[in-house]
């Protein structure tokens, strides 16, 4: 029986240390063509220097191979370009946690646009200005466990009552204001509103002119039916309505958006004050990443807007809203009386 020729525990080294050059060497390749060039591990040029250079101590196993104290084996070294990804962290929402109505969060809304208070009451002042405002009418929400948490809903698509340039009966305010609010938003631990009235043009290529902004952790979206318009119809003449396939377009797109840019959960509103607004509600998807509200919008008496609300809550499918006009209703529901409505209501918006 033949034995196999005898190996130099040197040449065993040589060969070790020129194949962890070699790894390297695909490695510094292969991440060229990604256009980044990582340095070579100092481990593995540390293995390799050793490995070259013969050792002058002596040894008891002539044939043993005396490695550097500490060394790890680079075998058991995991690859770096093999390793999982680490786990992004979720950024918390106002408060802490990432879920809209999670640490028992009651939410309360101011609803307008900037600078003008034809809209809303939320144009009446800046951001800065409006927030003791705000969160004085937001305070007596509060009943025992909740944490009030106070909202901006930005109209930031307008809709008209002329075609304009692009025949879409809508415009947009300037992205400077909308980052006012944003801005103010993180300085006041509020969240953020993004309320579209598209006019003929439809909710989703409306909602994409807005990415930008929803990227950002506190930026929810709200969608006002009143105002999406079919293609002979005009803004302010008729009531709007939009199809509940239309709706799943857009909450499918920006739970997307919430996956790839790692976000915490979205407040995704359905304003509605008529059954045909929302043409078969029942088919509206609840998507991951998102916290879907369907906000009751009537005005009037109290009778009225009760009648309004049992007619249209689907509390099963949505968390509910309910609005408060200033100048429209009579006699206006109390923060008190508003918490004793049922279904229970989970956000309120002050028009």
């Amino acid at each position: 029986m033949n034995s196999a020729p005898a190996v130099s525990p040197r040449r065993l080294l040589l060969g070790a240390a020129l194949a962890a050059l070699l790894l390297t060497g695909l490695g510094v390749l292969g991440a060229e063509r990604h256009g980044t060039v990582p340095q070579p591990p100092r481990d593995a040029l540390v293995a390799a220097a050793a490995a070259a250079e013969p050792s002058d101590e002596p040894s008891d196993e002539p044939s043993a191979v005396a490695e550097p104290e500490d060394q790890p084996d680079p075998e058991l070294e995991p690859d770096p370009d093999l390793a999982p990804p680490a786990v992004r962290r979720i950024p918390p929402l106002p408060g802490g946690g990432t879920r809209v109505f999670g640490h028992d969060r009651f939410l309360v809304a101011y609803y307008g646009t900037a600078g003008t208070g034809v809209l809303g009451v939320l144009g009446e002042a800046t951001p800065d200005e409006i927030q003791p405002r705000l969160r004085r009418a937001a305070q007596p929400f509060k009943q025992d466990g909740d944490r009030i948490q106070v909202v901006y809903e930005l109209i930031v698509t307008v809709a008209d009552a002329v075609p304009g340039p692009d025949g879409d009966f809508n415009h947009d305010i300037a992205a400077d204001r909308v980052r006012d609010y944003i801005e103010a938003a993180h300085r006041h631990q509020t969240l953020v509103l993004l309320d579209l009235q598209p006019g003929r043009a439809d909710f989703l290529t409306v909602a994409k002119r807005w990415a930008w902004a929803l990227r950002d952790p506190w930026v929810g979206l709200a969608l006002d039916p009143e105002w999406r318009m079919g293609p002979r119809q005009v803004p302010g003449r008729v009531i709007g309505s939009v199809s509940a396939a239309e709706v799943n377009r857009v909450s499918g797109w920006l739970s997307d958006l919430v996956e790839a840019e790692g976000l915490p959960e979205k407040a995704f509103v359905l304003h509605q004050f008529r059954a045909s607004m929302i043409r078969e509600i029942e088919r509206v998807k609840d998507p991951d990443g998102l916290a879907l509200v369907q906000h009751v919008d009537g005005f009037g008496t109290q009778g009225q807007k009760l009648a309004t609300y049992h007619a249209l809550a689907r509390p099963g499918q949505f968390a509910m809203g309910f609005k408060l006009f200033y100048d429209e209703d009579v006699k206006r529901f109390t923060p008190a009386q508003v918490r004793q409505v049922r279904p229970a209501v989970r956000l309120v918006s002050y028009q």
